[in-house]
């Protein structure tokens, strides 16, 4: 069993280090694209970021990590490659996030409730995706969980050294993603909650505790974000703006598709169908269930022993600190106006040990009950670990072919002569990529208000283009959603432009006399196939429905359209 963990790092290592280089050296992802520009553009004469969306340690780290890997390769300390740089380094705190959750879950529990949690974290979809991009979130996930794992360390042991390390890494996440303040309320709950009993003596070391907690996260936040403090009107007015979108979808073209959004619902819907699967995140949702609920039974009473939950009971202290920053956090991302699959990647470690401890208190369970059925029920779950393999092998196989831009391009290039005249629509990446100067590019402004100016434009742009590139579903899978003129703000009700979708996808007029028909189209839907393609047993998993931040990098659907076809 001691070289199990070992196993499951590799595991976790061949998915989050495959297929790194996914677009080709074409920088698809557009928050990696401009962190990757920040991070050039500092120096040492200069090393204010004017870039305050995510926090500063991301771009100074990238920015030294470039410099290192220069010295084998100039590229890697260039733009043309140091994204390369970078999704390493995101690969690599991921990798750390399922070590602190190996031994977060060992401190608390047994060391097969460790393995079986980390298991889960290594095949889950979401941070295997996200470690793909370097665009902060495995790096804030990981001092998330350094902070929960340090708190706890202290909390027990009472050591003001993991006092230091619960600031360092609270800090360290608060200097990546602002965001990260939403950890203070947690903490601030489990020092309250597990400070027994109360006596002067202990509500000193309680405030003495927590103003050390404080001051030295503020110290290490102004050592890796100084500009936070030196430049704080710009900090302030772009930290406003991010804030700004959390409260309403209208605020920016690329949130219009969280218009109508049914918070939690939503977010609970991705982790379920793509985040971590159908069957990990049925167990993670009983176990956030029956965790919760283990700490209202009382140790002793007939319901903890029939449901395994006594030694849980004996972990109240320790489980309110994972727990309380669980339900906190969702609570609060789960209510914002927008949401995106990453902002709930902290929750991912924690769901993936929850999951372990239901997991292996209803074994205990079942064995303590049913000890004939034993053979079974190893048999059952052994099947259902390796279940767990499918939805990361069948998401994995979108990195082992040309990203679906870099295949359009290519057709292009070969299909459509040189000097043609193309549409595409603005607020998405251009095609073809890299040879755009071969033809005349004009941007279709599908996301402006439905005005005669805007249809008057486009119409122009229609009569000259001889074909129209759809390079994701970006605009028209929120605009469609989007026709109830007396319920929506003025501006942001797109009727026409359904319509203009409607006739563009049938074959319809898009304007008067002009028609435009489908000549090709390129996706890469996660897909698994065991055995011959005749005959062999093939899983494809069409995940258009899953929230765009899920497919618009790395696996978009493109649509050519070509004039005159019909």
């Amino acid at each position: 069993m001691k070289y199990l963990i070992f196993a499951i790092i590799i595991i976790a290592a061949v998915f989050r280090f495959y297929g790194l280089n996914w677009d080709q050296g074409f920088h698809l992802h557009p928050d990696e694209r401009m962190i990757t520009m920040v991070a050039e553009k500092i120096s040492l004469s200069d090393l204010n970021p004017h870039f305050f969306s995510y926090g500063s340690f991301p771009l100074y780290l990238l920015k030294g990590a470039g410099a290192l890997a220069g010295i084998f390769n100039p590229e890697f300390s260039r733009y043309t490659s140091l994204n390369l740089v970078g999704r390493v380094l995101s690969a690599l705190f991921d990798m750390g996030t399922l070590a602190l959750l190996y031994l977060l879950a060992k401190k608390l529990f047994k060391k097969k409730v460790a393995l079986l949690a980390s298991f889960f974290y290594a095949t889950a979809v979401l941070p295997i995706q996200l470690s793909h991009f370097y665009a902060v979130d495995t790096l804030l996930t990981f001092f998330i969980i350094a902070t929960l794992y340090f708190l706890i360390q202290y909390l027990q042991k009472l050591n003001s050294f993991f006092l230091i390390l619960t600031a360092f890494s609270l800090g360290l996440a608060l200097a990546t993603k602002i965001s990260a303040l939403l950890f203070a309320v947690p903490i601030m709950l489990s020092l309250v909650f597990t400070t027994k009993p109360w006596t002067l003596n202990q509500i000193k070391k309680l405030a003495v505790g927590g103003s050390l907690l404080a001051v030295s996260t503020l110290t290490i936040f102004f050592i890796f974000e100084p500009f936070a403090f030196l430049d704080f009107p710009n900090f302030w007015q772009q930290t406003l703006a991010q804030q700004q979108m959390t409260r309403s979808a209208f605020t920016f073209p690329y949130t219009l598709q969280y218009v109508g959004k049914i918070p939690y619902f939503y977010e609970l819907k991705n982790i379920f169908l793509w985040g971590i699967g159908p069957i990990l995140a049925t167990l993670a949702f009983i176990g956030v269930i029956f965790v919760t609920s283990a700490l209202f039974i009382k140790r002793d009473s007939h319901v903890a022993s029939l449901l395994g939950m006594t030694s849980l009971r004996a972990q109240r202290s320790n489980l309110f600190i994972p727990l309380s920053f669980f339900w906190f956090y969702f609570l609060v991302v789960g209510s914002f106006a927008i949401g995106f699959m990453r902002y709930m990647l902290p929750l991912y470690p924690l769901l993936c040990l929850f999951a372990a401890i239901f997991l292996m208190n209803a074994l205990s369970f079942i064995k303590s009950r049913f000890q004939k059925f034993q053979p079974l029920l190893l048999t059952v779950y052994y099947l259902l670990l390796a279940s767990l393999l499918i939805w990361p092998l069948a998401f994995i196989s979108i990195y082992s072919q040309p990203n679906t831009r870099t295949t359009t391009t290519n057709w292009i290039n070969n299909n459509i002569p040189a000097g043609s005249v193309i549409a595409t629509e603005h607020w998405d990446d251009g095609l073809p990529l890299g040879t755009q100067a071969n033809y005349q590019v004009l941007a279709l402004p599908m996301y402006d208000p439905d005005t005669p100016l805007k249809w008057q434009q486009i119409n122009t742009i229609l009569s000259q283009t001889q074909y129209i590139i759809i390079a994701s579903n970006r605009l028209y899978t929120p605009l469609q959603k989007l026709t109830d003129c007396k319920k929506l703000p003025p501006g942001k009700c797109y009727q026409q432009t359904t319509e203009y979708y409607k006739h563009l996808f049938s074959g319809q007029n898009v304007t008067k006399g002009v028609r435009f028909s489908k000549v090709a189209e390129f996706t890469s839907y996660p897909r698994l196939e065991l055995g011959p393609p005749a005959g062999g047993w093939n899983l494809e998993l069409r995940d258009e429905v899953a929230d765009e931040s899920f497919t618009v990098y790395d696996h978009p659907k493109v649509m050519i359209f070509k004039k005159g076809l019909w």
